[in-house]
């Protein structure tokens, strides 16, 4: 989904304005109120006049998002959600490399998706990592193929309390050249961020 909007939030009596992200699975609201709800737990949605509105937790809530874009939001997160095999890329015909422990049922079934699981002339990296050591590690064994324009997905812990966060996940690959391109999902407990080495700039041609 990825969609996000400033606007004013009216949420069980109390009215605050807010930075609204419509993310894969869940809905997050930052600035004068402070939610993340799961989209599972977003019940009765309608669009009246220029506002989106629904019930979480059996509380009322209203965004005042502006007609176009409620109207929007509103099939956004009534469609059915995509499988974690469509997040990540995968279809019958992706040959994926994977690095690490594959133990949630959830990232198993999504790679069971896949045409073949091998190293070998793989379109697609996914690498579980647990420490920084790990994600070091990961990282020099598939740079030949990254070079080859691979992607990799990251996929990790969620909390602060994970050996390895978001700032790790972010800065090591980065420092090696890489941007991220995507996120996903995995489950309530793991997510995912997609890297693809960076291009060179073109250098101009001489005269």
């Amino acid at each position: 989904m990825g969609r996000e909007a400033t606007c004013m939030c009216k949420w069980a009596g109390t009215t605050a304005e807010v930075k609204v992200l419509l993310e894969p699975g869940e809905l997050i609201l930052r600035g004068g109120l402070r939610k993340r709800v799961p989209l599972n737990e977003v019940k009765k949605i309608s669009v009246v006049s220029d506002r989106l509105c629904f019930t979480a937790g059996g509380e009322r809530v209203q965004l005042l998002l502006g007609q176009d874009t409620a109207g929007k939001w509103a099939k956004a997160i009534a469609a059915p959600p995509a499988s974690l095999a469509s997040k990540l890329g995968i279809t019958s015909e992706t040959i994926v490399r994977t690095m690490g422990s594959i133990e949630h049922d959830a990232l198993k079934s999504a790679l069971h998706e896949a045409g073949r699981i091998s190293a070998k002339d793989a379109g697609l990296i996914v690498s579980c990592v647990d420490t920084p050591e790990s994600l070091d590690a990961t990282l020099r064994a598939v740079m030949p193929q990254l070079l080859k324009n691979v992607p990799i997905w990251i996929v990790y812990g969620k909390g602060r309390e994970h050996p390895v966060g978001e700032a790790a996940i972010r800065s090591l690959p980065r420092d090696r050249g890489m941007i991220d391109t995507k996120v996903a999902s995995v489950s309530a407990k793991l997510t995912a961020l997609r890297f693809s080495l960076r291009k060179p700039d073109k250098q101009p041609e001489n005269a």
